[in-house]
């Protein structure tokens, strides 16, 4: 089954406080101890990063371990890990630096401020061949709002519910604000290489949208497509259905790029299926799964539950032909019961105050750390 796998990785961003969900900041202190993790801008998220590996069970440890981690330092500090993708009980009016002394910290908060103080997961994909990696990247990026959709879990900000299902994207900061289908790899460096001299981005890393070519020399040498898109994923399954839906995706383009590729298969321009993206994000960043979306074949409404399930039933085949049918299940769980966002605003409306859904969610990861540990002693 591996011959036909890709490489996949994770950047995971987590948000510290305390057990009754305020955001405490102490990324500095972690990073001198723990050295898997590295300082975010802002004190109160860092984030670590997994190997890459092929086989879903061996990224399901590399998520948890450092969770665990960093969970045994925290407690020391009568701190935790704190769920959702945005703060939730934090204050927006400062911005709390990890690192005075770097420079390009000082512009992301002098631009940007707390608009940037999130915790997002990051899918990385290996894909070496540069044909196939941008024909990825227009097929995921006409997507993206379906895995945002089912990983939306970021409704509050400031001890309030904001009206959006991923209030994360809505204000995070996308940059360059206006990003074009990429052609091919020479479009794509000579757009970055203009950008660059235009001033619109600091750096490479400075391009911040839903999904993009990463490598080890940007722009220039690529070897991964990162879906950025998504929420935090606090539960571990869930991440990896979503990163196995995302994969099959994938595997089913390149067996049929004529079917799948969008400006093959489109009805619309370059242009058009970029407004059609970025438009999509935000709906879904509004309402999640419930969102009515504008289908990149032909630009017809559907709705977000109903192209996911679409996208289930082309997959099926392919999941069963290389043994990944079980890892997409909490998939349907997602369209049966709702997102992380969506239980926790039907709690909220019926009277739950958004500090004890956050304490419910601290214990909930807390369990699924717990029960992982007694299965692999099982084991």
């Amino acid at each position: 089954m591996t011959n036909f796998m890709l490489l996949k990785g994770f950047e995971v961003e987590l948000f510290t406080g305390t057990f009754s969900g305020e955001n405490v900041g102490v990324a500095s202190a972690i990073t001198n101890e723990l050295t898997d993790f590295v300082k975010e801008p802002d004190q109160r998220n860092l984030e670590y990063i997994t190997v890459p590996d092929q086989r879903y069970e061996v990224l399901k440890h590399a998520l948890y371990l450092p969770r665990q981690q960093l969970r045994k330092w925290l407690d020391c500090k009568k701190l935790t890990i704190l769920p959702g993708s945005t703060l939730s009980l934090g204050n927006t009016q400062i911005f709390e630096r990890s690192d005075s002394e770097n420079s390009y910290h000082s512009y992301i908060e002098k631009n940007y401020g707390t608009n940037v103080v999130t915790a997002s997961i990051h899918i990385n994909l290996g894909i070496e061949n540069l044909s196939l990696l941008f024909s990825a990247l227009r097929l995921v990026r006409c997507e993206a709002s379906l895995f945002l959709a089912l990983s939306a879990s970021s409704p509050f900000l400031a001890g309030k519910a904001t009206g959006a299902h991923s209030q994360r994207w809505v204000q995070f900061p996308k940059t360059p604000s206006n990003v074009p289908m990429f052609v091919d790899h020479a479009h794509y460096v000579s757009w970055i290489e203009e950008q660059l001299v235009k001033g619109n981005m600091q750096n490479e890393r400075h391009f911040w949208t839903s999904v993009r070519p990463n490598g080890p020399e940007r722009p220039h040498s690529l070897n991964r497509l990162e879906l950025r898109i998504c929420d935090l994923v606090s539960n571990v399954d869930l991440l990896l259905a979503i990163t196995a839906l995302l994969e099959l995706r994938i595997i089913n383009l390149k067996n049929n790029m004529k079917k799948y590729d969008p400006i093959e298969a489109s009805s619309k321009t370059q242009k058009e299926l970029a407004l059609l993206a970025d438009e999509n994000d935000l709906l879904a960043a509004n309402s999640s799964l419930d969102a009515y979306l504008s289908h990149w074949k032909h630009g017809n409404q559907i709705k977000c539950r109903d192209w996911i399930r679409e996208i289930l039933l082309e997959v099926t085949p392919l999941a069963k032909e290389l043994d990944m049918l079980e890892l997409l299940q909490p998939i349907e769980s997602v369209l049966t019961k709702g997102n992380q966002s969506m239980i926790w605003l039907n709690s909220y409306a019926k009277g739950e105050s958004i500090q004890a859904l956050l304490q419910k969610g601290i214990s909930e990861m807390e369990l699924e750390e717990t029960n992982f540990i007694q299965m692999k002693s099982i084991y």
